[in-house]
Parts: C-alpha cells; sequence; structure tokens
C-alpha cells in the first residue's frame, strides 16, 4: 500500500510487549482462526501488510491422529510462516494429547490453540465448542493432556462467554485452563446464543482479566479497526487482542493495528486499483495453497469478493462475475474494468463485515444443562462432535 493511502496524525502510547510462552510477539495481535478463511493463503497475505500470530482454520484432532490427507493439507505452512500456529478442535482428551504429540513430534508447529468457542449447532448440539466447558471436569481434561503432549510448544486456549446469559463458564474454564498450564486465554466476549449477533459484552473481558493473573488474557469481539483495538485493550486491561471478521477483505487492517499499538496513528485508506491487487494477490496465493489448482483457487476466492469490494463503487454485473471467476486470467481482464483511481469511500468500507445474525436457541444434547458432569450417554454424543474433517 503506498503513502498516498495512508494518514498521518498524532501519536498514541505503544502496547506493552506480549510473549504466548516463549514466543514474543513485535504487536499484541492474533489473527483469529476462521474455517475456509485463514488457510495459509490468506496468512501469507495478512502477513505481507503487518504483523502478529497468524493462527491457521481449526484442525479436528480426530481427522489429524488419522493423518486424513485434507488435514494434513490444512497444516501445511509456507517457509515465510516463521511461527507455525496451528488451531486444534478437539472433544476427546486422549485425541487431544495424540494429535499434540504428532504435530510435536513431527516438528509441524510452534503453537496450538484449542477452541472452545465455536456457536454452530451441528458442533453444540453433540456438545462440542462452545458448549463443552459446560462440563467443566472434562474441560479440563482435554486441555491437561494437550499441554502435556505440547511440552515446550505453548498451548492457548479460545473459549465464549459461555452457552447463554443464564450458563456462564467463561471464568471456571479459564481458571481450569490457567491451572493446566496453558500460555495464554482468548475470550471472544459472547455467548453461543449471541452467535455474532448485538455487540460483544467487552466487560466481560475485563472481569476476565482481573481473574486470570498468571498468563495473558487476550480480547476478541468487535474489532473492526485500530482504534477499536486500542479501545478494546484500554477499557479492559487485556493483553493483546484477537481480529477475525474484522479483517475480512481488509488484510491491510494488519498494518494499522501494527502500527497502533507501536504508538503510531495510521490508517491505510486504499484506492479501488490498490484493492484490486490485494485481491488478485490474494487469489494468486490460493492457487498457490491449492497446489497449482487455479480453478479451485478462482473458486475460493469468490466467497471474498463482497467484503474486499464493501463500499466501493463497482457494480452489480461486475461484482456477479467476479463471484464466477475460473481462472487468474479471466480474473485480470475483470479487475481491468476498474477505475484503479476511485478513491477510498470512507465510512462505507468501515464497520462490520460477516454475517451477525441473531441471537438463538443453542443446540445442545438432550438434557445438557441437567449436570457439570459428563455423563457416559453424553461422551458418545460428544465424541460424534468430533467430524473427520477439519476447516469447517
Amino acid at each position: 500500500m503506498t503513502s498516498a493511502t495512508l494518514t498521518e496524525a498524532s501519536s498514541r502510547p505503544a502496547a506493552p510487549q506480549l510473549s504466548i510462552g516463549s514466543i514474543p510477539l513485535a504487536v499484541p495481535v492474533v489473527l483469529a482462526p476462521m474455517a475456509g478463511i485463514t488457510n495459509t493463503a490468506f496468512r501469507r497475505l495478512c502477513r505481507e501488510y503487518g504483523a502478529g500470530l497468524y493462527v491457521s482454520e481449526m484442525i479436528t484432532s480426530r481427522a489429524l491422529v488419522e493423518r486424513t490427507p485434507e488435514s494434513l493439507r490444512l497444516i501445511r505452512h509456507h517457509e515465510s510462516e516463521t511461527t507455525r500456529s496451528i488451531q486444534l478442535y478437539s472433544v476427546d482428551p486422549v485425541t487431544a494429547g495424540e494429535a499434540a504429540r504428532f504435530l510435536v513430534g513431527e516438528g509441524l508447529a510452534d503453537h496450538i490453540d484449542m477452541n472452545f468457542g465455536c456457536p454452530v449447532p451441528k458442533v453444540t448440539r453433540k456438545g462440542g465448542g462452545a458448549a463443552l466447558p459446560w462440563k467443566l471436569a472434562h474441560f479440563r481434561s482435554i486441555v491437561e493432556q494437550t499441554v502435556k503432549a505440547a511440552g515446550d510448544i505453548p498451548v492457548t486456549v479460545k473459549m465464549r462467554k459461555g452457552i447463554d446469559a443464564d450458563h456462564l463458564t467463561y471464568l471456571e474454564a479459564a481458571k481450569a485452563a490457567e491451572g493446566a498450564g496453558v500460555s495464554a486465554i482468548a475470550l471472544h466476549a459472547r455467548t453461543a446464543a449471541d452467535f455474532y449477533s448485538g455487540h460483544a459484552d467487552w466487560s466481560a473481558i475485563g472481569t476476565l482479566k482481573e481473574t486470570i493473573t498468571s498468563v495473558p488474557v487476550l480480547g476478541n469481539g468487535d474489532i473492526w479497526s485500530a482504534d477499536d483495538a486500542v479501545r478494546m485493550v484500554a477499557e479492559t486491561g487485556c493483553d493483546g487482542i484477537v481480529v477475525g471478521r474484522g479483517c475480512l477483505g481488509r488484510p491491510w487492517l494488519f498494518g494499522d493495528l501494527a502500527a497502533a499499538f507501536r504508538g503510531e496513528q495510521h490508517k491505510a485508506m486504499p484506492s479501488l486499483g490498490e484493492v484490486g491487487d490485494a485481491f488478485r494477490r490474494h487469489a494468486e496465493l490460493l492457487v498457490d495453497f491449492f497446489d497449482g489448482d487455479e480453478l479451485r483457487g478462482c473458486r475460493d476466492i469468490r466467497k471474498h469478493v463482497a467484503w474486499y469490494f464493501k463500499g466501493y463503487p463497482v457494480g452489480g454485473e461486475l461484482r456477479a462475475r467476479l463471484a464466477s471467476v475460473e481462472s487468474l486470467q479471466q480474473l485480470d481482464d475483470l479487475l481491468g474494468e476498474l477505475d484503479r483511481d476511485e478513491p477510498y469511500p470512507g465510512e462505507a468500507a468501515e464497520g462490520q463485515r460477516g454475517r451477525a445474525g441473531t441471537p438463538k436457541k443453542p443446540a445442545l444434547p438432550e438434557r445438557w444443562l441437567d449436570s457439570r458432569e459428563l455423563s457416559s450417554v453424553e461422551s458418545a454424543d460428544v465424541a460424534a462432535a468430533e467430524l473427520h474433517n477439519s476447516g469447517g
């Protein structure tokens, strides 16, 4: 991004240094794992704009233990990814430990994150994701086995506030994770019932920070700009931030975040031509990610069209053709139709990205909320929550 796209203003106080275990971060910023999004192509693109810890999309521990081809492909890192961060999803202590042992033994990861925040009904109705910490002892066992198997590799956990407002789990689960030896705890300040609706409850992040004192606490939820990130840290006292939907179609957000946490006021304001260049670079990296399969890479970039061109005067007909692209040459031809000099549209390109949805009653196993202990019947349901596929 050229200097013409940036504005400079007064400086900010620099953020404190953050380390995840033995891994120092230049800025206290983590890319949230997002299924189908945070593959190595997107991680590489974001790194080209900024700094931080870039986590893979979710990998199920069962699939990894069974060495499914897709899981082995998803854990591949480009040589430029000097800190290889993988998020594991697991519902079973033994499988979680085996997956971590495999990653460490094969030298495939420098950091392991654990997913206990997924609100998707197909996961929670089997007792997985954001539903699992309700069964506190079972949650603790999964984390303990992963930390033990990981050895010197730092393990972190990402969770939500709980199932709903009446069944909050984050404080007890965080204490259990802290006791199990994790290196950091990240909180998406919504419940499973909230899904992505409304506003994240940043006060819960502040409460967690007051409760957990021996490891860093990271905040997640409604970070759409560098100003939001700085404000979250100031309001909650958290040690760093995790950004998810806010970077969709905006990899340059990581440049803004890096500058903000260095104490600089800096905002990327890309022209339409520069947005097109980033979109083209993303497609190129996706083709590389799919081992040169141009059609597959171009099909994958289609879902990013609305995010990249949000707020820009790109007509519906051209957007539709971009969302049907099948080759890089076709993409180049379509991008050639853009008015490259069209300036940054301001507020129209800002704000929320991705579907917010509405609050909904979480799908849970029958009688799941009757007890904090995992019954033998529920254990079978939970086992079914860990699908063989990864990244979804």
